[in-house]
């Protein structure tokens, strides 16, 4: 019997592909871009902890360079000129990113989407076990007030996005995967993100 990792990066060989990676606060994505990297062999790249670092050495949380960069633009195009020029020089990796779908338009696009309410009550359960240091925001210390956090957070990335780029970032449309995550365990999560990925890389 063969292997199943041989069998993966014989499949993996046959065809190079870039995965881009979006979907709402709390939906998972950053586990699932994480476990795909893995099973792939691929470079897993996130936009969203490059846009935290900056964030930190402004002195800013997130949601206060988020709404800084809504009406400083370099804030967001920066990272978008990133993406377009790793779309024209790379190839084999996934790339967690809100635009990533738009600048490198020859990725395979999936979207997962959460309930605001469940996609909060995932991070705030994750901040009470101590498995969070994103530099979300200040003062989360309760479920009110991260869903407020990711309510602020969805807003100013719709308005920042239709602003810039007249983008929709969160339309299905945009995405040949658009996976609604809430009622889903995290591996029944995944086990569909990956079935998608082997339909895509046959």
């Amino acid at each position: 019997m063969v292997p199943m990792a041989v069998i993966i990066a014989s499949i993996v060989n046959a065809r190079s592909m870039i995965i881009s990676l979006n979907g709402k606060p709390g939906s998972g994505k950053s586990t699932v871009a994480t476990r795909l990297a893995a099973a792939l062999g691929y470079e897993r790249i996130y936009i969203g902890g490059m846009r935290r670092e900056m964030a930190r050495r402004k002195g800013m949380t997130l949601q206060e360079f988020n709404a800084w960069s809504e009406s400083h633009p370099e804030g967001d195009t920066e990272f978008d000129e990133y993406l377009t020029e790793l779309g024209k020089t790379k190839d084999d990796f996934i790339i967690e990113s809100r635009t990533a779908f738009h600048f490198i338009p020859h990725a395979i696009k999936i979207f997962l989407d959460v309930s605001v309410e469940v996609g909060s009550q995932r991070i705030w359960d994750a901040i009470r076990q101590g498995a969070q240091d994103r530099n979300e925001g200040v003062n989360l210390t309760d479920y009110v007030a991260v869903e407020n956090a990711v309510r602020a957070r969805l807003a100013s990335d719709q308005l920042r996005y239709q602003k810039y780029y007249h983008l929709d970032i969160f339309s299905p449309a945009h995405y040949d995967l658009f996976l609604d995550t809430t009622d889903l365990t995290p591996e029944a999560e995944y086990r569909q993100v990956w079935e998608f990925v082997q339909s895509r890389l046959k």
